[in-house]
């Protein structure tokens, strides 16, 4: 069941992006035709959103980008990005490509156009949408799944050692140590592979460190790299707490726990759209509810079952209480969440975000079953202890075996069976948790039923002029050992005029790969046009150029040169079509 429901997220992660931010407007207009040629583009979004370097691009009547500058917020208004246009347009249609991260996140894209003087002759030909790599998406959602089962077995081994205090504490260490690291290094693989998840790029391009500067100073980059601090800082510190007093480690535990929950709220649902204090907050207690009680859960399993000291009623009845506490907030918590995000009972049934929910209330009160059953085995544990009888030792524990079965059961007998009992509920609580985060990490990657609604009524996606990237592979052989491989290139916007172009190399065995030169040039036979040089550079892990013309549209003969040494190389070629 639970590779099941992973392969359904990764193949989830290969689907288009849902847009969590809509263009409420724009000026110009789509569709519009203006007199003279407007000073700057102004778009106004749904909600609060990101700019990228390039988030916006412009193309003209004769396809070639038009240079401008950076984007920029309007003064005081976070869902307003503007950038100034060159003061010499000419007469024509213009497209607009436009491309933002939203609030909690997730990057968006989309395009329109608008004309200078009257449109163009030749209607602009219809996009096609690059607004993510589906590798890079699927990398992400898997790495933010994993984020979030290291936080909450994190989170929720500390909550039980603390709280519930186990008389034997050591199988607790492997789980805290593997929450740790997890959480450490999938944070780190989320800031890496922020930039080309913004971008929609692949994730070769993560090594490109001209990008970490944009990345890091956007609310998720930050997000992730305050999260990598709290968690290093936890780790200096630890030797310090382990002196003091425990009403001093629980405090310091609480802390960090509040203060990590708070790098998802800051970055996530929680920090769009109506009552955003108040969603931050429950968002908060949410998470730490789930970590305490799921997270707790293992914990609790793993004392069960590998702890020298078995562990007394008390120890269970604390972390019942524990639970139930969880289970509490949960459900206010999630009330408040699920209106928020739903918005109408319809939408329950008629969205994705509705549906995918439902799975999630489903699977919780799946959870809450198996946690009653859990309970009731853990008061019937407790009745030989109340009764003043001496509570023997767990099953595979040193000392005697059992008596024989007789016709009067012994105190052994039900005492043996309770705790079977328990270990199983537990188990089957475990799992059923497991299950419960994947659906819960779906569910923060998809677009909330109210934003939706509203998203519904702004303007439609335009199909504007944007040309669409073209996108080749090229397999290439040296005829040396490790000298074959393919080249991945993509070329924007593939038409007559200025292009930008990206490659990315990838050794024998499909791993990225690192070549000394990388050349690509450009021949058109039927005009005796070329050879045109791209200029490709190294930018870290990818060859790129931004500057590469094409002035006439044609069946163009590219040439591909890959040197693998000093003394090996290749060259391959392929027919590239250029048009308007």
């Amino acid at each position: 069941m639970l590779l099941g429901t992973l392969l359904i997220l990764l193949l989830a992660g290969a689907a288009p992006a849902s847009a969590h931010a809509a263009l409420r407007a724009s000026d110009p207009e789509d569709g519009s035709v203006v007199r003279t040629a407007p000073t700057h583009i102004t778009l106004t979004f749904t909600e609060s959103v990101g700019l990228l370097e390039d988030s916006f691009r412009i193309y003209g009547p004769d396809n070639r980008r038009v240079p401008m500058k950076e984007p920029e917020h309007a003064a005081g208004a976070a869902d307003t990005a503007r950038a100034a246009l060159p003061r010499d347009l000419g007469e024509g249609t213009y497209t607009v490509a436009w491309r933002v991260v939203s609030a909690d996140s997730h990057p968006v894209s989309g395009a329109f156009t608008f004309s200078i003087g009257k449109p163009s002759p030749t209607p602009p030909a219809a996009p096609q949408d690059h607004a993510e790599h589906p590798v890079t998406k699927s990398l992400y959602d898997t790495g933010r799944y994993l984020a979030y089962l290291a936080a909450a077995l994190l989170i929720g081994t500390a909550a039980f050692a603390a709280l519930c205090r186990p008389p034997d504490t050591g199988p607790l260490r492997a789980p805290l140590l593997f929450g740790w690291w997890t959480l450490l290094v999938t944070t780190a693989a989320l800031l890496i592979l922020r930039a080309p998840y913004e971008k929609g790029t692949s994730p070769g391009t993560a090594l490109d460190v001209s990008a970490f500067p944009d990345t890091v100073s956007g609310r998720p980059g930050m997000a992730l790299l305050s999260r990598l601090a709290l968690l290093l800082t936890a780790a200096l510190l630890l030797p310090v707490l382990r002196g003091r007093s425990p009403r001093t480690r629980v405090t310091a535990g609480a802390a960090f726990s509040v203060a990590l929950a708070l790098t998802w709220a800051s970055a996530e649902h929680a920090s769009a759209g109506i009552q955003v204090p108040v969603a931050m907050t429950s968002s908060v207690l949410h998470l730490l509810a789930m970590a305490c009680w799921l997270g707790g859960l293992a914990a609790l399993l793993l004392t069960l079952h590998r702890a020298r000291t078995p562990p007394p009623y008390d120890t269970v009845a604390r972390f019942s209480r524990l639970a139930f506490t969880s289970v509490t907030v949960l459900v206010v918590t999630g009330a408040y969440q699920s209106w928020r995000g739903l918005g109408s009972w319809s939408a329950l049934t008629e969205t994705a975000y509705g549906r995918t929910l439902a799975v999630k209330l489903a699977a919780t009160v799946f959870l809450l079953s198996a946690a009653a059953l859990s309970r009731r085995w853990t008061a019937l544990l407790a009745r030989p202890a109340a009764a003043g009888e001496r509570v023997p030792a767990l099953v595979g524990a040193p000392g005697p075996p059992p008596a024989p079965r007789t016709t009067h059961m012994t105190t052994v007998e039900p005492e043996t069976l309770h705790r079977r009992a328990l270990r199983r509920s537990v188990l089957a609580e475990v799992v059923v948790a497991v299950a419960v985060l994947l659906v819960t990490t779906v569910l923060t990657g998809t677009l909330p039923s109210r934003a939706e609604a509203e998203a519904a009524k702004a303007p439609e996606p335009q199909v504007a002029g944007l040309p669409g990237a073209q996108a080749l592979t090229v397999p290439y052989d040296t005829g040396t050992p490790g000298g074959s491989g393919t080249v991945q290139l993509t070329m924007d916007p593939g038409r007559v005029g200025e292009n930008g172009l990206q490659a990315v190399v990838f050794g024998p065995q499909g791993a990225l790969t690192f070549v000394p030169e990388l050349r690509v040039t450009f021949t058109l036979p039927s005009k005796d046009v070329g050879p045109i040089d791209a200029g490709l550079t190294d930018r870290g892990g990818y060859w790129a150029t931004n500057d590469l013309t094409l002035p006439l549209e044609g069946a163009w003969t590219m040439k591909l040169t890959v040197r693998v040494s000093d003394i090996d190389q290749v060259t391959v070629e392929r027919e590239v079509r250029i048009t308007r």
